[in-house]
Formats: C-alpha cells, sequence, structure tokens
C-alpha cells in the first residue's frame, strides 16, 4: 500500500522534471514557469533553488557535473555553482513561441527533447496549442536529430530497463506510446498504442514519467490528480491519488532508491482552486513498495 512520507512546501507554479543524484544523495527538479534548478536534501529537508535567465522545461545530470538543460531557447549546460550557461544547441531559432519541455537521457546517455507551442505569459487552457512542437535527440557530439514532429505537448519520455522500449506521450492527445529503440544508434521504430485516456473523459491527461526495477511505467496524470502505474503490456498494475490535481512527473530517489519523488503545479489553477489545494506546487515524496532505478548520465 503506498503511502505519503513527506509534503516538502515548495510553491512551485510548475514543478518538472525530478532526478535524483546517487554521487549527492539529492533530488534536483525544475520550476518551468519561475524558471529555477531547485535541489531537495532528503536529510536536512531543505530545498534550496538556483534562478535561470529563461524557461526551463527538463534537466538530465551530466558526468562531468552540473546539468545538460533543454529551455526556451535550445539546449545548454548549466553549473547552478557559478550561475553559467554554456549554450549548446537551439534547433528552433525560427520558432520564438515554442520552448522545450520534457526531457531525459536514454540508458546510453543520449538527451532527447521536445518543444511544444508555448507564448511567453500564463496559458489560458491547457489544450490550447497548436501541434507545431518536434521531438530531439542531442548526442555526445553534440550533433542534434530532429525526430518526430506534429507534436503538441511533448511528455513521458522514459525507457525500460534493457533500454530498448521507449515511451512517449503527447499529452493534449491522451495518449502513450512504446516505440522500439536502438540502442546502438539511437533511433526509433515500431510504435504502438501502450495507453489511453478517452478525449471524453473527466480524466487528466498523461504527463511526466518514470520506470521502476521490476519494468513497470509510472506516470503522473495532470488534471487527474493521480499517479498510473503500468505493467510493460500496457495493462493497469496500481493507481494513487494524490491531495493535488496537477502532478507533473515522478522520479525515484533517496536511500535505495525507495522513494517516489512527484513535483507538481498551480499553473492554471485560480484563488478558489488554490485554496482548496494547499499543496498544489509542492514536492511530495512516497513509499510505493518498490524501488527505482538510477537515471543515466549525459556522457560529457
Amino acid at each position: 500500500m503506498a503511502r505519503i512520507i513527506d509534503i516538502i512546501k515548495t510553491n512551485a507554479i510548475l514543478g518538472e522534471s525530478p532526478v535524483w543524484s546517487v554521487k549527492d544523495n539529492l533530488l534536483y527538479w525544475v520550476d518551468i514557469k519561475d524558471p529555477a534548478i531547485h535541489c531537495y536534501d532528503p536529510i536536512s529537508k531543505i530545498d534550496k533553488s538556483w534562478p535561470v535567465e529563461q524557461e526551463i522545461g527538463s534537466i538530465a545530470l551530466r558526468k562531468s557535473g552540473g546539468f545538460i538543460s533543454a529551455l526556451r531557447d535550445g539546449f545548454a549546460f548549466i553549473d547552478p555553482s557559478s550561475d553559467h550557461i554554456e549554450w549548446i544547441h537551439n534547433p528552433e531559432a525560427d520558432k520564438p513561441l515554442n520552448r522545450f519541455n520534457d526531457g531525459k537521457c536514454d540508458r546510453q546517455g543520449r538527451f532527447w527533447a521536445g518543444t511544444m507551442y508555448d507564448p511567453i505569459g500564463p496559458p489560458k487552457t491547457y489544450f490550447d496549442r497548436e501541434p507545431i512542437g518536434t521531438l530531439y535527440r542531442l548526442d555526445s557530439d553534440y550533433t542534434c536529430h530532429r525526430m518526430k514532429t506534429d507534436i503538441f505537448v511533448s511528455n513521458g519520455i522514459a525507457w525500460s530497463i534493457d533500454g530498448k522500449t521507449m515511451y512517449f506521450t503527447d499529452s493534449p492527445r491522451r495518449t502513450i506510446w512504446a516505440i522500439e529503440y536502438d540502442t546502438i544508434n539511437g533511433s526509433i521504430g515500431e510504435c504502438r498504442t501502450f495507453a489511453t485516456i478517452h478525449n471524453d473523459s473527466t480524466q487528466g491527461t498523461f504527463d511526466g514519467a518514470t520506470v521502476d526495477i521490476e519494468d513497470h511505467y509510472w506516470c503522473a496524470e495532470f488534471g487527474g490528480g493521480r499517479l498510473i502505474r503500468f505493467a510493460p503490456d500496457g495493462s493497469v498494475n496500481q493507481k494513487i491519488d494524490l491531495p493535488v490535481s496537477r502532478p507533473t512527473c515522478c522520479a525515484f530517489g533517496g536511500e535505495g532508491m525507495k522513494t517516489l519523488f512527484v513535483t507538481t503545479a498551480k499553473i492554471m489553477m485560480n484563488k478558489e482552486q488554490i485554496i482548496k489545494e494547499p499543496h498544489a506546487g509542492d514536492l511530495i515524496a512516497l513509499d510505493v513498495g518498490v524501488k527505482g532505478v538510477p537515471e543515466t548520465r549525459f556522457p560529457k
């Protein structure tokens, strides 16, 4: 039976992209709309942050320290200790109304991240988008590859334990796909529907995700107020209700990778809704009875 271990008051507008550092015993995550990289220490229970100059959709750890990140204006290395940003690639310089969103390294360390149409300023509705986003793969030699187009909101990126299945969701389409993945060259192959939410449903939509040590896929249901655990065949194994309606992403960490951390949001909520959900935008730590696996670092 899942249980909440702790709720850390972080008050994020749009918390996202949690990743656990085994080396540091710390959880790193971002607030996209109040742009910052956060660092949570489960021992001291202190969450600190470093502001970033523009919206930051996702981060992954680097072998050399710091982060590789996907910001509004492209891929960059960030070293929070020095406030230094080293820009790598801006594949959508011609699309200033797009920004990067969800991103993660595959099991070999290639960094994947997708863009979405998101003019600067608070969005009116989650589904009021244009499908002009693209999913990119950034290799260790810094070459950038367009892998998938016609995307509304790129999300749910994760890989099976053996790395041969890539998971991806385009959130407004309320569908998760399982994609054949070539671990040697990073190419994608046959794509099958893994899970769906009916478009006329009052449920939310699929958001960020991770995979546990038993090769099950965990996905946050934004607007649905819960986590869903899927077996490798796409069947629902477990549902966990949360004290917030907008969970955004999840990641395993803590001692022995036994804690599931969940970022949340208060974006697009009015004052009355926030009063009813005092933990909207906070970081939630859960014991879900299964361990996770460390995420691969970017090689450079």
